[in-house]
């Protein structure tokens, strides 16, 4: 037993787009923040005391003899800064820089929650494809680095599951880089039925930009003008020449505007897209930040019927490169069913009426009524179809999370936890025997 009440464990979700921390036992994640840094490379720079900097903040990079500063949080990256990149430790859903991972972690402890990580134990949510090799490289971070008195790794889907107090459900996790579909029986996620789609919040925003682009509507990145009232509620815009700034960081600054406009504006259509019946509904306005206003028509219908019907991205202009993969890719409904199938016969009746909604791109206006249309369709007579979701979106967006923060408070997790101990005994394979 580790401590008594006094030390709460801390609960870290990792997601493609943005990492949730905060203290197990409360409602909801205290530090929420980009899970993408600021990356400035330092090999032009002659001065070599500047870069001897003893900020929290930078991160130098071993392998590379380069310098590289990180840039980690939403404050980090918000303030534009000459040759800055912005780079995402995540490819495909499992980290694939473990430098940044280390950059974002100091962040959530030292920055955001300001504690000392040997103090508490530590819960890491983790993808369902999670390899073995992944897990035992957290681990090994986690207890040389942090040197945390204990550890547990458990998967997004069980978490999600245990939030809204199930051990049996399908959860539909839909995130930013991708979309899987995990069924969930007696706690254990059933790994032979999972089905994933790269299809998430960020393809969903680049879809949006790029057909508003196509109307001629560009989005003018926050730091690229400054506005000067003129009269009162008069205001004047003057573009800014910016020549260092890098692609990477204007489309960065660029989607955040982008998917604003998706989170505010657009909700799943009742009925599949299709151009002609959707030509002339009403308009809906949005104000940029540069004060120009919007008219946004059918596509606030057809950025999140992707999710629904894949092919319908080739579609865009400028989506193009999308087409390769999008044969592939299937929509919501059919990676259900497909998922379901893959389970055995006798617990397909349970996961039909339990299907879990988690993550921030399934918190979409009408995507949950529009999900159980389509299922009711196309399932079995017999099945009885029921698509949940918590009422209000913060509970959707940081399902992962509360999960997380429940399963480590409670009493009997408590013998549960792999231990610094156990982890100098037996190494880090050991991950695998401890948490399934």
């Amino acid at each position: 037993m580790y401590g008594g009440d006094e030390v709460s464990a801390i609960v870290v979700d990792l997601g493609s787009h943005t990492c949730k921390a905060g203290y197990a036992g409360e409602d909801a994640p205290k530090a929420v923040f980009p899970s993408v840094v600021g990356s400035i490379d330092h090999q032009m720079e002659v001065d070599e005391p500047y870069n001897a900097d003893k900020n929290s903040g930078s991160v130098s990079d071993s392998k590379s003899k380069s310098k590289r500063k990180l840039y980690v949080g939403s404050q980090g990256l918000g303030y534009r800064r000459d040759n800055m990149e912005v780079i995402s430790p995540i490819k495909d859903g499992l980290v694939a820089d473990w430098d940044i991972v280390e950059s974002i972690w100091d962040h959530a402890f030292k920055d955001c929650l300001l504690i000392d990580p040997k103090e508490h134990p530590m819960l890491l949510a983790e993808p369902c494809v999670n390899t073995q090799q992944q897990r035992e490289k957290a681990a090994e971070i986690m207890f040389e680095k942090y040197q945390v008195p204990a550890l547990f790794l458990a998967k997004n889907a069980v978490l999600t599951s245990f939030a809204s107090g199930r051990a049996t459900s399908l959860v539909v996790d839909s995130g930013g880089g991708s979309t899987t579909v995990a069924p969930v029986h007696d706690g254990y996620v059933l790994q032979k039925a999972v089905a994933t789609s790269p299809i998430g919040g960020e393809i969903l925003t680049d879809c949006l930009m790029k057909s508003l682009e196509s109307k001629g509507i560009v989005i003018k990145p926050r730091y690229s003008f400054k506005r000067k009232e003129i009269r009162p509620g008069e205001f004047q815009t003057v573009d800014l020449d910016l020549p260092n700034t890098t692609e990477s960081y204007k489309l960065y600054c660029q989607r955040v505007i982008a998917s604003d406009i998706k989170e505010c504006v657009c909700r799943a259509p009742d009925t599949p897209y299709d151009d002609s019946s959707y030509s002339n509904i009403p308009m809906t306005s949005y104000e940029l930040p540069d004060g120009q206003t919007i008219e946004i028509g059918a596509d606030k219908f057809k950025t999140p019927d992707i999710l629904f019907n894949p092919s319908l991205a080739q579609t865009i202009p400028g989506m193009e490169n999308f087409a390769e993969i999008t044969p592939s890719v299937r929509g919501l409904p059919q990676m259900v069913l497909e998922s379901i199938n893959k389970c055995d016969v006798d617990i397909r009746r349970e996961l039909f009426s339990s299907i879990l909604l988690a993550g921030g791109t399934a918190s979409m206006q009408q995507l949950k009524e529009r999900l159980e249309k389509d299922l009711l369709e196309e399932s079995p007579q017999a099945a009885r179809v029921k698509v949940l979701a918590s009422g209000n979106a913060t509970e959707r967006r940081f399902s992962v999370w509360i999960g997380g923060s429940i399963l480590a408070s409670l009493g009997s997790f408590q013998q549960m936890w792999f231990s610094k101990s156990e982890f100098e005994e037996n190494g880090a394979s050991y991950v695998q025997r401890k948490c399934p």
